[in-house]
Order: structure tokens, then C-alpha cells, then sequence
């Protein structure tokens, strides 16, 4: 799929310009293709192919006939496959690491210690589950059979392109069902990169289907395409209300994980050395583009200066630059129209009267080309500004005071997100009892290492359904009762 120069990746044209489809790759039905920027260099660098309703027709017929056949393998001969994929991730992990760096400014230490290893972990969770899952259980003779659901929709998101892809694909068809991919048509290189792998590790054809493409072609026709029977969307809310309309009039089940503005809650006792520098590299990893980064710091009003101080002391000392180098922190924003947004963002701090601790609009000194942005913190934030509300999706924190722990709490729940939220205390009973109030699928005290089995999801506008680990796992299941089973034969060999 690439091969290594000097310092970078280069694309394979003829993979590029085609979709994984069947177990091969194949044209597109009528030619088009999508340019792929170098956030970095401002420049293209590829062109993949540019899918269309009848491309996803294609994929969605490869996936059904494939259904029959993977929904009745053994769960030991599925985990042997997804076994295969984890291994050929480890084993690829450089290629898949510079592709990263290359279509979404991915800092290379970055890519290498976090995006591609993360990713490889959501496989070897699937893969292990199906070894303790009980796909049916009897009480009181009636048997609850838990079956795959069909054909899956998977669209995934720029920002972390393989880790959200593996989130899907990995559980989906360890339960046995079959996928259409359509990653983002901003970062879609290390998804050609999979569907590759995933062919070198034996999936059966039709099983995993990728087509490229915009999210009003390729995402729509999916969304309403009435042989797809769940979508999975990870996205923005305007994304993900459009795929549910799409969706709604074949009544397929739809999953969203649609963002979020998540609240760090430092309370009075917390070890405030520690917490803030932690608290801003936790708002700035990927550059702040995390659904879930914590980009609300919500501290005492008498620990303000202090807090500031920390925070300011910490981000400017956090080294933006090329992606390529092993110093680089942070490299770019991942496109253009993000890097506008967050521009516009910061300005609208400035306008509402935020107090500017470090940062601000404007390119990072030095670069005139590549969406490098400044490290930003904004203090003294009133919960009804904007930079407040709305999700950023790029390295600016909001600090927000507060003078008790009611407020506190009431501040952390005024947004219309509710993904994840962060609380710092050294009083672990209170952390809890503050914990149990804020409105998120998430809560990390005193932020604890990732845990890949922790189910991920949203409430209120985050989204609905969750991902990883078993809960994850069983948004790819139906539930069937099977009334007058009788006693228990045993477990079954078979999904």
C-alpha cells in the first residue's frame, strides 16, 4: 500500500483510486476521485477513489451474501482471523504510524505510542471476549440467544481514523455480522492500509467491504440503504442527526458517538502541581481534537491564579511543529476547514471577554504554511460564552471558576454534551459522590490509565449506544427468547 522514502509514505495510486469490495479491490462505478492534504504542507497528496449510491449497492450485496456464512462460523474461527489482524497491526505498525502522520498531522512519536496501539487493542478485546461470551443462557427454561445483527454501516471520523475504525470493525464481526466501512474522506489512508491487512489476515470475502467518499454520497446512501441493518456513526451532531433521518424509515438500529465538551473538575483538596499540567496536556493530546478531551477546567475561584500560572507554564512549553519530528508535541490541526473553526473559536473568546493566558489566533511563529495553532488557555470563562457551549475540536481550554462544590457540579452539567468528564480529588469517597452527579457516559478520577473494556458513549447529545469492551460488543447483537427451551445443553459452539 506505501513505501517508505526518506521521510515519509508514499501511496499506492492503483489501491488508492479503488475500494476493497468482495474480498478485492475494484473500481468505482463511475470515476471520481477525493483529494487527501498534508495538513502539515498544505498540500495533496494522494487521491483515493470517490464512492457513489451504487458503489455502496455493490458493497452491501457482498456483505449480505457474506452474512450467512460468517454469522453461523465458530466463534474459535472467528477470533483465529481477528487474532491474524492484531498481529499484522503490530507487525505494520510504522507504515500504519506514517500514514497517520501523514493524512491528519499525527506528531510521529504520537502515532507510534498511541494512535496504532490503541487501535490494536480494540481487536484484541474482540478477539478475547469471544472466547468467555455467553451467546445463550436458559433460566427457567427459556433460552435468551444473543445473534448478530446483520450488515453493519460503519462511518468514522477523522480525527483518530484507525483506533474509531477497529472500535467498529473488531467488535462487529467477532459477533458475526458483516461491515460496509466508509471512513472519512479527510484521513482515509490508513483505512486502505486496513482493508489491506484485513485481507492478508484471511476474512472471507464480503466480509469487510470499504468504500470511500463524501458523507452526503457514500454516508446517506448507506444510512437509508435498506439491506444495511445497523449504522454506526462516529461524528459531529449535525452528521449524525442527518445519518438517523436518513436512517429512520427502514427502522435500523443507529449508534452515534457525536461529541462532546467534557468538564475536569479540580476539587479544593486535589494536588493542584499535579492535576493542571495533567489536566492540559489532557485537553491538548491530538491536538485537542478529542470527543472526549477535557477542555473545561472547572477549579476553586481562590485557587484562579495558581491554576492559571500552571496551566500557562505547561502549554507554552508544549513544542508544536512538523509531525515528522521526534520533539514534535503537537503537529497541525488535521484540515483546513478544522483549523478555520478554531480560529474563529478563539476569536470569539477573545470578543466575549475571556482572559487570554497564553496562545491566540494566528499561525505558530515560523510556520507560514500548515494549520499549526497556538496552544491556547482562556480563564475568568462564564459558562454561557461560547468557547464554553460549543465543541472546539482543537488545543484551546477554557478555565472556569467556581466557589462550591454545588456550583461545581452545576457548571460541569451546563452542556448540551455529555461524553466524559474528569474529576481531581485526593479525597477518593468525595470524588466518587461528585463522580455519581456529572451527566457523562465517562468519568475518570484522577486520571487513571485507558481502559479498552470501560464502556464509551454519550449521554443527552453525545449520542446514544456505547463502544468497547463487552458493551460495545453487544450493539452488534439481537436478543432473541426462546420460550419453552427446556434445561441447558450446554454452551454453544456457534454464535
Amino acid at each position: 500500500m506505501t513505501t517508505q522514502s526518506s521521510n515519509s509514505y508514499s501511496v499506492d495510486p492503483e489501491t488508492s483510486h479503488k475500494f476493497y469490495i468482495n474480498g478485492r479491490w475494484s473500481s468505482p462505478a463511475v470515476p471520481a476521485s477525493l483529494p487527501v492534504v498534508n495538513p502539515a504542507s498544505e498540500e495533496v497528496i494522494a487521491q483515493v477513489a470517490r464512492g457513489s449510491a451504487e458503489d455502496v449497492d455493490r458493497a452491501v450485496a457482498a456483505a449480505r451474501a457474506a452474512f450467512p456464512g460468517w454469522s453461523a462460523s465458530s466463534t474459535e474461527s472467528r477470533a483465529l482471523i481477528l487474532g491474524k489482524i492484531y498481529e499484522l497491526i503490530l507487525e505494520r505498525k510504522e507504515a500504519l504510524a506514517q500514514a497517520l502522520s501523514l493524512e491528519m498531522g499525527a506528531a510521529i512519536g504520537f502515532a507510534r505510542a498511541m494512535q496504532v496501539p490503541l487501535a490494536a487493542e480494540h481487536v484484541r478485546v474482540a478477539r478475547d471476549l469471544l472466547s468467555t461470551y455467553r451467546f445463550q443462557t436458559v433460566e427457567d427454561g427459556t433460552a435468551i440467544q444473543r445473534e448478530p445483527i446483520g450488515v453493519c454501516g460503519l462511518i468514522t471520523p477523522w480525527n483518530w481514523p484507525l483506533y474509531q475504525i477497529t472500535a467498529k470493525v473488531a467488535p462487529a464481526i467477532a459477533a458475526g455480522c458483516t461491515v460496509v466501512l466508509k471512513p472519512s474522506e479527510l484521513s482515509p489512508l490508513s483505512a486502505l492500509l486496513f482493508a489491506q491487512l484485513v485481507h492478508d489476515a484471511g476474512l472471507p470475502p464480503g466480509v469487510f467491504n470499504l468504500v470511500n467518499g463524501s458523507g452526503p454520497e457514500v454516508g446517506a446512501a448507506m444510512a437509508a440503504h435498506p439491506d444495511i441493518d445497523m449504522i454506526s456513526i462516529t461524528g459531529s451532531n449535525r452528521a449524525g442527526a442527518l445519518v438517523a433521518q436518513a436512517a429512520a424509515h427502514t427502522v435500523k438500529r443507529v449508534t452515534q458517538e457525536l461529541g462532546g465538551k467534557s468538564p475536569n473538575l479540580l476539587l479544593p483538596d486535589a494536588d493542584f502541581a499535579k492535576a493542571v499540567p495533567l489536566g492540559v496536556m489532557s485537553a491538548f493530546r491530538n491536538v485537542g481534537q478529542s470527543c472526549s478531551a477535557p477542555t473545561r477546567m472547572i477549579v476553586p475561584k481562590d485557587r484562579l491564579a495558581e491554576v492559571e500560572s500552571l496551566a500557562a507554564a505547561t502549554a507554552n512549553a508544549i513544542i508544536v511543529g512538523d509531525p515528522q519530528s521526534e520533539d514534535t508535541v503537537l503537529g497541525p490541526i488535521a484540515n483546513g476547514a478544522q483549523f478555520n473553526r478554531v480560529q474563529a473559536m478563539i476569536e470569539a473568546g477573545l470578543d466575549e471577554g475571556a482572559k487570554l493566558i497564553c496562545g491566540g489566533p494566528g499561525r505558530v511563529p515560523g510556520y507560514e504554511k500548515g494549520f499549526y495553532t497556538r496552544p491556547t488557555v482562556f480563564s475568568e470563562v462564564d459558562s454561557g460564552m461560547r468557547i464554553a457551549q460549543e465543541e472546539i475540536f482543537g488545543p484551546v481550554l477554557c478555565i472556569i471558576p467556581y466557589e462550591t462544590v454545588d456550583e461545581a457540579v452545576t457548571i460541569a452539567n451546563d452542556t448540551v454534551y455529555g461524553l466524559g468528564a474528569h474529576v481531581q480529588a485526593q479525597d477518593l469517597d468525595l470524588a466518587r459522590t461528585v463522580a455519581s452527579r456529572i451527566r457523562a457516559g465517562q468519568v475518570h478520577l484522577n486520571y487513571p490509565a485507558w481502559n479498552p473494556m470501560a464502556p464509551f458513549g454519550g449521554y443527552k447529545r453525545s449520542g446514544n449506544g456505547r463502544e468497547y469492551g463487552v458493551y460495545g460488543f453487544e450493539e452488534y447483537l439481537e436478543t432473541k427468547a426462546i420460550i419453552g427451551f427446556g434445561e441447558a445443553p450446554g454452551l454453544p459452539s456457534r454464535a
